[in-house]
């Protein structure tokens, strides 16, 4: 059963590898120009960005002759949107932004860096403003730095940037266009067109094509793959400290129980998701592999050959370094990290409180203890023979046996030399260890 499982972890690895260079652009149309439509959809994130920049890689390789970015977004991370707003600022192709559903906060940014935005009936496009973490607006500063991206972009194509602004700043009063004073400007198809921040309504992608003059050109369509999918989701920041939490509990829960079942399975596929999914979004190489292998290999050997730690600290240190190396963001992966230890540390704490110790590590481990509740007793201290008195068998030099109570014991004198046939008396005693005092006759008369 354990070789059945192993089989089909590495089956599936293998079956990710080969989807993730599968084609995926399909052709249409006919033999004259070429247009590429790329759709921007889902959250705006590192995995789109990754998605896009082979997309336009791959157009430009082909000779397309124009871009249209296919918008469907609720918006997504600043830094992300600020990177695939350059990538199509800079197209040395003409583009075109084609909002067939909503583009929504980082959308609506993006959007505005096309040479033009041509909608459709009942798509909109605003609402940008810049929410932090906790879901409330961001700082002063930040908020200082996108309204300037926005104002920016705006003016890219001689658009006016109050409108721009509005999407962004709560504080400017537009209520002709539904955003009053504490509102965020949305507009809608007509109010686009209306405001110029739309050059054309069009129902689809026919008439977007008649539009452009390009009505005979060869469409060509860029579509995630599904090595693409799995990358987008794995490098989202939320999904990151998720995957992180699995994979090391999986790994220590595995330590806790016989053999190599479930939860290892688990650990070791989150584990491989984080890096696999970074790899295809262009953020890691198989360097952090081959490094966070070394890391493993030297915990292995810190387990079962003893090395005062080193192995240990070295294969930890190999293991996170491979994580960092592998993330586009220094600070999201130490605090996934750090949430993924103390999710870890909590969880082996219960199991181990709870459950016990019944991993591989067992055969190496000796945990057995001689208690005396099970039977085990190293000595005992003989406190009712205090005080009695006997004979010297043996000459105390200064240990010896005497005769105490009528059982034979081996005593130590308290200090010196004691004859044969000499009577004592047991002044301590402590475990295995008796204490004797030599009496004399009238001593013992006196007493």
């Amino acid at each position: 059963m354990k070789k059945v499982r192993i089989t089909f972890f590495g089956f599936l690895i293998c079956l990710s590898f080969l989807l993730a260079f599968l084609p995926a652009a399909t052709e249409s149309g006919g033999d004259g120009e070429i247009v590429y439509f790329i759709p921007v959809e889902q959250a705006v994130e590192r995995g789109l960005e990754a998605f896009l920049n082979r997309s336009v890689d791959t157009a430009l390789e082909e000779g397309a002759d124009h871009l249209v970015f296919e918008v469907n977004t609720p918006g997504g991370f600043v830094d992300a949107a600020g990177d695939i707003a350059g990538l199509i600022r800079n197209s040395p192709i003409p583009t075109t932004a084609f909002v067939v559903g909503e583009a929504m906060s980082a959308g609506a940014y993006i959007s505005l860096n096309a040479d033009e935005i041509v909608m459709v009936p009942g798509s909109e496009m605003g609402s940008a403003q810049v929410i932090d973490g906790s879901g409330t607006a961001a700082d002063d500063k930040a908020q200082s730095a996108w309204l300037a991206r926005m104002r920016s972009a705006a003016e890219l194509n001689d658009r006016d940037p109050q409108f721009a602004l509005a999407m962004a700043d709560p504080r400017i009063d537009l209520p002709q266009y539904g955003a009053a004073e504490g509102d965020l400007l949305t507009l809608t198809a007509s109010e686009a067109l209306e405001t110029e921040y739309a050059e054309a309504i069009v129902s689809d992608r026919d008439e977007l094509l008649e539009y452009l003059g390009m009505e005979n050109a060869q469409i060509r369509e860029m579509e995630v793959s599904f090595a693409e999918q799995i990358a987008r989701f794995v490098t989202h920041p939320i999904v990151i400290p998720i995957l992180l939490s699995i994979g090391s509990m999986g790994l220590v829960l595995e330590l806790y129980s016989p053999g190599f079942g479930i939860p290892g399975i688990m650990g070791a596929s989150a584990l491989f998701l984080y890096f696999f999914g970074h790899m295809v979004a262009g953020f890691a190489g198989w360097e952090t592999f081959i490094l966070f292998g070394v890391g493993v290999v030297l915990l292995l050997i810190e387990i079962f050959v003893p090395g005062f730690g080193i192995f240990g600290i070295i294969g930890i240190g190999a293991m996170v370094g491979s994580m960092v190396m592998a993330s586009y963001s220094t600070v999201n992966i130490l605090l996934s990290l750090l949430i993924a230890a103390v999710l870890t540390i909590i969880m082996s704490v219960v199991v181990f409180k709870y459950i016990g110790y019944r991993g591989p590590l067992k055969r190496v481990i000796l945990t057995d203890s001689t208690r005396t509740e099970e039977g085990y007793i190293s000595s005992v201290t003989r406190s009712e023979i205090v005080g009695k008195t006997g004979e010297v068998l043996t000459a105390l030099r200064p240990s010896g046996t005497a005769l105490v109570d009528g059982e034979r014991l081996d005593v130590v004198s308290e200090g010196g030399y004691i004859e044969q046939g000499s009577k004592v008396k047991v002044i301590t005693a402590a475990g295995s260890r008796i204490v004797v005092r030599e009496v004399n006759e009238q001593s013992e008369e006196q007493n």
